[in-house]
């Protein structure tokens, strides 16, 4: 039996990101029809990792593949994630984790893709485009974010492109829009390190919106068809993995 894919994301109060990785899921489901794909929350969204485990071990599974919908190696990714799988365990199945879902080309590739779709050309030599992401005070993390503003730097034209973060590190979306301007920044575009909506994409809004004139803003990566390809990867390496997996057992 071909174990699940078992996709955990943060969770949210706001209900917008929910439906979003949803809708990411269900193109996960539409490239895989054979896969049994399953959506699961950390906090604040429901349905509770360990509640959809239970499920997919009572539906007769012995195994499953936690896919966690992070995008760097931060706190829920180091803490959280192996602490929930871990919470009821037995030996009678099994959960493999798979690693986040960052460093990787297609996340920049989905990053991009949405902030040419809000009209952002590479050749726009007045334009600085923020690289916004949620922050952690993990620092590799962040540095992932600000690797990424470095290449799209090195392969346009505009006048800057900088990482910024929501919390936890700096510099800010205000701080980034200084420096920007500083460049020779005329126009200010905000493109997004995040997956759905919710709190910390709305402040980076908010702060673009009170420090730049009609700044140009990126959705969420969402749905994007690279990033459901990259979860199926991540299912996938987990699975063939020929050392070291990462493994639990939980009660029956």
């Amino acid at each position: 039996m071909t174990p699940p894919l078992v996709a955990v994301a943060h969770g949210s109060r706001d209900p917008r990101s929910a439906a979003t990785i949803h809708a990411l899921m269900d193109v996960v489901r539409d490239r895989r029809p054979d896969l049994d794909v399953r959506t699961a929350f950390l906090d604040l969204s429901a349905p509770r990792l360990g509640d959809v485990l239970d499920a997919v071990h009572g539906d007769g599974h012995r195994e499953a593949v936690v896919v966690p919908l992070l995008l760097g190696r931060a706190y829920h990714a180091r803490v959280d994630v192996p602490a929930a799988v871990a919470e009821a365990s037995t030996p009678w199945f099994r959960v493999h984790v798979a690693d986040v879902l960052g460093p990787d080309p297609r996340l920049d590739a989905a990053a991009w893709r949405r902030l040419a779709e809000v009209g952002v050309s590479p050749e726009d030599p007045d334009l600085g485009v923020i690289l916004a992401g949620a922050g952690s005070s993990h620092a590799p993390a962040n540095q992932l974010v600000s690797d990424v503003a470095a290449r799209w730097q090195e392969r346009t034209a505009w006048a800057g492109a900088v990482a910024a973060f929501a919390a936890a590190a700096d510099p800010d979306v205000p701080a980034a829009v200084a420096a920007l301007r500083r460049r020779g920044a005329r126009r200010i575009a905000v493109a997004s390190w995040f997956l759905a909506p919710g709190l910390l994409p709305d402040r980076v809004i908010g702060h673009a919106h009170d420090h730049a004139d009609e700044p140009l803003i990126a959705a969420p990566m969402a749905d994007d068809p690279g990033v459901a390809d990259l979860v199926l990867d991540r299912y996938a390496q987990t699975l063939t993995a020929a050392t070291d997996p990462v493994e639990y057992s939980r009660a029956l």
